[in-house]
């Protein structure tokens, strides 16, 4: 009975959700699940590989842009590093937000690891965003592996929407095998 519950669950996600298999070469793959319904723009040129969700529904506003890049040093090598970048990184968001100041996260994702900083756009704050504004962003980094880092930039009306919890979602269960090597 339990076998028979435990089918029964994964065939409707699998009908609610979809794969994203990023193939980066002899460096491996990396495939992201997401819940909903997405559609991908993916650009593959010049050793850079970005793919941006956007929902099917134009009633849901939200957006997660995925960036991989291969970088010949590794200067994130520990976590603390990283964490640091993020937060450098996140300061032009900083500026502009409610928050203003960056505080990563941690993601917990099965390869690797990574950090994320949240924002809420003061501007928007008690208003209805525009299509493609988004009320609240997350911006972070994944380390999958030294020759490989995710940039990662997340928008959405709230924190707690389902689009935002899809995205997040699809990070936090992104699956990654290693390739045979450059």
């Amino acid at each position: 009975m339990l076998k028979l519950i435990t089918l029964f669950v994964f065939s409707v996600l699998t009908l609610q959700g979809q794969e994203h298999v990023m193939d980066l070469g002899t460096r491996g793959k990396l495939t992201l699940y997401l819940l909903g319904d997405w559609k991908a723009t993916v650009i593959n040129m010049a050793g850079q590989y970005e793919v941006t969700f956007t929902p099917r529904s134009d009633a849901v506003n939200a957006s997660g842009s995925f960036k991989i890049s291969f970088p010949e040093v590794d200067r994130l090598d520990t976590k603390a590093r990283l964490k640091q970048r993020v937060e450098v990184d996140g300061a032009p968001f900083a500026s502009q937000s409610v928050e203003g100041k960056a505080y990563a996260q941690e993601f917990s994702v099965g390869t690797g690891y990574g950090y994320y900083c949240n924002f809420t756009d003061a501007a928007l704050r008690g208003k209805r965003a525009p299509p493609g504004e988004f009320k609240v962003v997350s911006a972070g980094k994944v380390r999958v592996t030294p020759e490989i880092v995710v940039d990662i930039f997340l928008g959405a009306d709230a924190f707690r929407d389902a689009a935002y919890q899809q995205l997040l979602g699809a990070i936090e269960g992104m699956v990654f095998v290693p390739g045979r090597g450059r």
